[in-house]
């Protein structure tokens, strides 16, 4: 099918220059957002349609939308990023539109389809390039965040799929998620809380899961972690993933093990893409499973050498160590070689500063 066309409703008060650039000079992440949103419409007669980019602004929905009620809601986090000649790009957004696709098939919501998924960002983006960070160098990743997400918008309380559907796509500029850049981070472990179950939510990304974890995110913060690892709801014993990160585990003997995806696990994107670029590099990827018995036990031994967690927003990020109730389990007592390197192949990359073998950029703008 062709895709759309997005009609534009330029804002009539878009940010000055000065301010944006200021903005850009700082812009923390998630704090700040561009001048216009994409949103597209779907009813269930008339499929989706109206598809427009508009001025940013708040949304108005009644007070009996379903997404307010059941939480009929999924999302995405892509980024576009500045190359050295002024062009922007972005990251393997067919996966991100292909995940979309199956969280809405789990959230029992219309799936959009990848063709107008990334073309939306490519309007998105045509109209608010300037908001895309220009790097200051190597070691400055940032980049402008982009939100897809899709809620559910039908004025109606009963229990079943809503009618009406709105999909929009905001944008946030953003520096490195961590404000330690790649120094370690202290993970908390999770004994009280689960983030999903086999047959549940936890392959989709939508907001219920991301609620789920916030309170195990408030132990984490009160023990000095900036992140929480779950345990498996069935065994209590098989690691899964952070509240928005997956796991990678580096062995002495050039290893690189990451959990394997069983249905409560997210497929990340830069999961995925660490995966292929450990080939590249001599490395030896394996997904299964992985117990918090073997991780400590590796650790102890040495024979585990390195942990990160990776993701979208935060890329490549050593944990330094995993905190317990009656334990600490120390996961790094080098500079993290192995999450350095692939951290700097990827970004690389995604900047344009290497070439793009595997064919994962899509020119925005």
């Amino acid at each position: 099918m062709p895709t759309a066309k997005f009609d534009l409703l330029p804002s009539a008060n878009p940010t000055a220059d000065a301010i944006r650039n200021d903005i850009l000079s700082n812009p923390g992440f998630g704090r700040y957002f561009s001048d216009h949103m994409v949103h597209v419409r779907w009813t269930v007669d008339a499929g989706w349609h109206g598809h427009e980019v508009r001025p940013y602004g708040p949304l108005t929905l009644d007070p009996a939308s379903a997404v307010l009620h059941y939480g009929q809601e999924i999302f995405e986090g892509i980024k576009a990023y500045r190359h050295a000649d002024g062009s922007v790009w972005t990251f393997r957004p067919e996966k991100n539109a292909e995940r979309f696709r199956r969280s809405a098939r789990r959230l029992a919501l219309p799936e959009l389809d990848d063709e107008t998924f990334v073309e939306s960002l490519r309007a998105l983006l045509a109209q608010d390039h300037d908001w895309v960070p220009t790097p200051s160098g190597e070691a400055d990743e940032c980049s402008l965040y982009l939100r897809p997400f899709m809620v559910a918008s039908e004025a109606f309380l009963g229990v079943r799929p809503s009618h009406e559907v709105d999909y929009y796509v905001i944008a946030s500029p953003a520096a490195a998620y961590f404000k330690g850049g790649v120094a370690p981070v202290s993970i908390w472990l999770s004994s009280n809380y689960k983030r999903a179950a086999p047959g549940g939510t936890g392959y989709a990304k939508c907001g219920g899961n991301y609620a789920a974890s916030l309170a195990a995110q408030k132990e984490a913060e009160a023990q000095g972690c900036g992140q929480v690892a779950f345990l498996d709801a069935a065994e209590n014993k098989w690691i899964e993933e952070l509240g928005g990160m997956n796991l990678f585990f580096v062995y002495h003997d050039g290893r690189l093990v990451t959990p394997k995806l069983t249905g409560t696990i997210l497929e990340g994107v830069t999961r995925d893409s660490v995966l292929e670029l450990a080939r590249d590099e001599g490395l030896q990827p394996e997904e299964r499973h992985i117990s918090i018995d073997e991780w400590r036990e590796g650790a102890a031994s040495g024979d585990i050498t390195e942990v990160f967690a990776c993701g979208t927003a935060a890329v490549i990020t050593p944990v330094g160590e995993l905190v317990g109730e009656d334990e600490r389990i120390r996961c790094t007592e080098g500079d993290n070689p192995v999450a350095r390197q692939l951290r700097s192949k990827l970004l690389d990359l995604q900047y344009g500063r290497s070439e793009d073998k595997h064919g994962w950029l899509t020119r925005l703008v």
